[in-house]
């Protein structure tokens, strides 16, 4: 468990609640734990005409509300969530880049909209249900670290937070496994408890990325060709794909696909049948968000996608370069975040230029 729940009792937490399982275990832990809970749900912007599990999912956070018995509020977050998560989405992929709406849903919506909320409500902290954890040194600095669970550890999508919304949040599930934390959502009775986990978009429920980029952009047929050049079969469209992506082609030989590279403008894909690009040494990163300030000397180790793999090198603050030895081989994809560690730390990223 968190570190900060040591010493939570009568302090006012704001918590999260999705009407997942997740949220609803880390409102009833702060509640065991003495602290006094409200939990808000937050209303992102859903596309029209497309299926959404908003109100279902709003009905069970009042569910756990009301099981726990602790007041409940529903915050609107559409305007930030379309500005800074769907309309970046939509432009990045327009620019033929690969973005992670996730990523700024957590630094634009849930730890800013809702962080700047309940401080205007008088909450000394907001919680979630992320897979993380935080420690506070003797200055009082908060440091990110990664969740114990492998599995679910979430702290890939939390670089981008600002520094003042990580020090007054508590991360209640980062010492527990998944397994764990549904056994506890058994014994609190929570009325979610055997809710399946959401695969879709941040706040779009179970909608995925490619059936919204699909409803958005439509379908466009194009060209995809080998490594040579040379057209193999046509694809749906190129805003629709990204880079090591397994891909569906129609009219070509046996696969497996994947994309390698893209050209948005003549709608054309380069695929290959492994999802490996050229071996690079370096990742340059721009907008960066740094919680501990990298240094020249030190090794770090890097992931340039979530379960991906970890790459040891060092971080270049003037060039702004991640470097390494070890050679970076699979689908680096601009748009994308490398985020950088030090042992189970995360010390911030950046978006891949």
């Amino acid at each position: 468990m968190d570190e900060q729940l040591q010493d939570i009792r009568g302090k006012k937490v704001f918590v999260g609640l999705s009407g997942g399982v997740d949220s609803g275990v880390t409102a009833a832990l702060l509640q065991k734990a003495g602290a006094d809970i409200t939990g808000v749900f937050i209303k992102g912007w859903y596309p029209p005409g497309m299926p959404c599990t908003w109100s279902e999912d709003r009905r069970d956070a009042m569910r756990v509300a009301a099981h726990l018995r602790i007041p409940f509020l529903t915050l609107d977050a559409s305007e930030e969530y379309k500005r800074g998560v769907i309309e970046y989405l939509l432009s990045e992929y327009k620019a033929g880049r690969t973005p992670n709406p996730d990523i700024m849903c957590n630094r634009e919506v849930k730890f800013g909209a809702f962080h700047r909320y309940a401080k205007e409500q008088g909450a000394d902290f907001i919680a979630t249900g992320h897979y993380a954890r935080t420690e506070h040194d003797t200055d009082g600095n908060a440091h990110l670290l990664r969740g114990i669970d492998p599995d679910k550890d979430q702290s890939y999508f939390l670089w981008a937070i600002p520094k003042t919304a990580l020090a007054d949040t508590l991360f209640p599930l980062g010492g527990f496994h998944k397994p764990e934390v549904r056994k506890m959502a058994e014994s609190f009775g929570l009325p979610n408890a055997r809710k399946r986990d959401s695969q879709g978009i941040c706040f779009l429920g179970n909608v995925s990325v490619e059936e919204f980029l699909a409803n958005e952009f439509g379908t466009v047929p194009g060209s995809a060709v080998d490594e040579d050049g040379v057209e193999i079969g046509t694809h749906s469209g190129a805003l629709l794909s990204t880079l090591g992506q397994r891909i569906s082609l129609e009219d070509a030989p046996p696969g497996p696909w994947y994309v390698i590279s893209k050209d948005v403008e003549k709608n054309r894909l380069t695929v290959a049948h492994s999802p490996r690009t050229k071996w690079a040494s370096s990742i340059s990163i721009t907008d960066t968000n740094w919680f501990t300030e990298p240094k020249a000397t030190a090794e770090y180790s890097a992931q340039y996608r979530y379960h991906g793999p970890r790459i040891a090198g060092t971080f270049n603050s003037a060039r702004h370069t991640f470097a390494s030895e070890e050679g970076i081989g699979d689908a680096v994809a601009s748009g994308q975040s490398l985020v950088l560690y030090e042992g189970e730390e995360c010390i911030g990223g950046g978006i891949i230029a």
